[in-house]
């Protein structure tokens, strides 16, 4: 059985009474699993359709990065070692997990991932 996940109303009123439904849940309420950037060999990416005839492109594994250099205002695409420092979970360091907000270690230096890889499909980064 697959578990809908919706992002409408919530079961629960702030005072804990619970909401009776009215209706069943709705295709354009739907919500997806957070998918989660790996650092990996070779770069795996996922299509999704959306609703309004979109495609959005989800990258799911990946080992470059295009990182801006604000001194020189220049970008390079360089190739990722690791994952250094991950504000939104220690955990995610130790799995290599890319977010936006991590600090990575790259051919040119350590840089700050600006972009939302499994929402934007690439990986841009500044160098701190």
């Amino acid at each position: 059985m697959i578990r809908l996940i919706a992002q409408g109303r919530s079961k629960r009123q702030y005072t804990g009474a619970i909401y009776h439904k009215h209706r069943k849940k709705k295709k354009y309420e739907m919500g997806r699993e957070t998918l989660r950037t790996k650092l990996e060999d070779e770069e795996r990416k996922k299509i999704i359709d959306c609703r309004g005839n979109v495609k959005k492109v989800r990258l799911t594994a990946t080992n470059v990065a295009n990182v801006y250099d604000p001194k020189s205002k220049k970008c390079f695409k360089v190739k990722i070692k690791n994952v250094v420092e991950n504000p939104a979970d220690p955990h995610f360091v130790r799995r290599n997990i890319i977010t936006k907000g991590a600090i990575i270690e790259t051919e040119k230096g350590r840089a700050r991932v600006t972009s939302r890889p499994a929402q934007d499909g690439v990986v841009n980064a500044v160098l701190i």
